[in-house]
């Protein structure tokens, strides 16, 4: 395994089919074609035919377009056919910059392909001539990943809320890591991808943050969704990417990011290229 079998992990299109999803005349997702027969039945909500999957022109407003697709994923959580069920609202559009069209449950974000968005976090530090970095091992009761490795914070980008006030928000609830040092994490990019997962078509962009923390900061857990803490020697860190997968799928993809910003990926790796261009698809 290497570095760049985490980058191909997040390349899988699984060789299904799927149909365009299309809301007043944009397309901002995929449905496989396998779960179009899940909605057919709501005629009243989206028009279906051989090649789009639509929501109906008559659903103008963002309040009546999230209305029809609560209802909808009302209907398909009792049926157990939207796993995870979270009780977020997501914003669903064609682009982030672009006023969202409706709202969704986060869970169902990947059967309809739309994009989803999040911030991760890497906490890291220098000790002794030595990088380091936080990594967290993600409590055995999260719907996505149990017991995964993953970034210090990290956590879904919901409606109504800024990105840095969502990192802000993470920060205390996943470290404890007080509102004065968490302001101190500095945008450093994004990664994105698009690859089929057991919950779906994950087409997600993540926008990426690095906090340089005190050596005397010990991070604690405040909402259960993180099992521990361990504070790696980067070293440690890529054996684990290269050699295991212990990573969760994307955090991977932000801690080699990370990797390529600081230098520990040298541009005469014989990978190097495609690692790049992987992290950006």
């Amino acid at each position: 395994m290497s570095l760049l079998d985490r980058i191909r992990a997040c390349q899988n299109d699984g060789g299904d089919a799927y149909l365009p999803f299309r809301v007043a005349g944009v397309a901002i997702g995929h449905i496989k074609g396998k779960f179009v027969p899940s909605i057919a039945r709501f005629g009243d909500v989206f028009d279906i035919d051989d090649t789009s999957v639509a929501m109906m022109p008559n659903l103008r407003s963002y309040e009546e377009r999230t209305q029809a697709m609560a209802r909808v994923l009302d209907e398909l959580r009792k049926e157990g056919l939207v796993p995870g069920w979270r009780g977020e609202p997501y914003p669903a559009g064609p682009a982030f910059s672009a006023p969202p069209l409706f709202e969704m449950e986060r869970a169902a974000v990947p059967l309809f392909g739309v994009r989803g968005y999040g911030v991760h976090m890497n906490g890291w530090l220098n000790k002794g001539g030595r990088t380091y970095m936080w990594i967290a091992r993600r409590s055995l009761t999260k719907p996505t990943g149990p017991g995964k490795l993953d970034q210090m914070v990290g956590g879904g980008q919901p409606v109504g809320i800024s990105l840095r006030d969502n990192l802000t928000k993470e920060c205390g609830e996943e470290a404890g890591i007080p509102t004065a040092l968490a302001e101190t994490a500095k945008p450093v990019g994004m990664v994105s991808y698009t690859t089929v997962r057991p919950e779906g078509l994950r087409n997600d962009l993540l926008f990426n943050f690095d906090l340089y923390v005190p050596e005397d900061f010990q991070p604690v857990n405040q909402d259960g969704e993180v099992a521990e803490f361990m504070l790696w020697e980067i070293d440690e860190v890529i054996q684990r990417l290269c050699d295991t997968e212990d990573f969760k799928f994307n955090s991977a993809l932000v801690i080699i990011d990370f990797l390529i910003r600081h230098g520990f990926i040298e541009a005469d790796d014989p990978n190097y290229s495609d690692i790049v261009a992987g992290l950006h698809r």
